[in-house]
């Protein structure tokens, strides 16, 4: 199963951006899905995560009022809006899915089934 992650590049700070997250041939309607990322040597952390329906989602301090995460289960796509994007934005962002809620608010990257393969953001001065 694979997830892929799409949008990246460079912006300069203040600026925005939109990640899409596409799991073609199987459907995630039923997951939650989580956004991760992760710079050059430090550990992936936890951005942001979405609950299946939409209707909940939970951010990690560092991009609240920022980052925005929404889904079309209709087109099995699940997105990232990032906006007024700082240096410390800069890393490898990734998409993973998620069988649990509690799971995927609680475990970190352990508590996601499904990865995909990464989108590098570079947020510049």
């Amino acid at each position: 199963v694979q997830l892929q992650a799409s949008g990246g590049g460079l912006v300069q700070a203040g600026g925005s951006l939109r990640l899409s997250c596409a799991a073609p041939g199987r459907t995630f309607s039923s997951y939650a899905m989580g956004w991760f990322r992760q710079a050059p040597g430090k550990e992936r952390e936890f951005v942001g995560v979405i609950a299946w329906s939409g209707s909940i989602t939970r951010y990690t301090n560092s991009v609240k009022g920022r980052f925005t995460i929404s889904r079309d289960n209709a087109k099995n796509t699940v997105y990232l809006e990032m906006n007024s994007l700082k240096l410390e934005d800069t890393a490898v962002y990734y998409c993973a899915a998620a069988n649990s809620w509690v799971l995927a608010t609680t475990a970190g990257t352990d508590g996601y089934e499904y990865w995909g393969q990464g989108t590098q953001v570079t947020v510049s001065s």
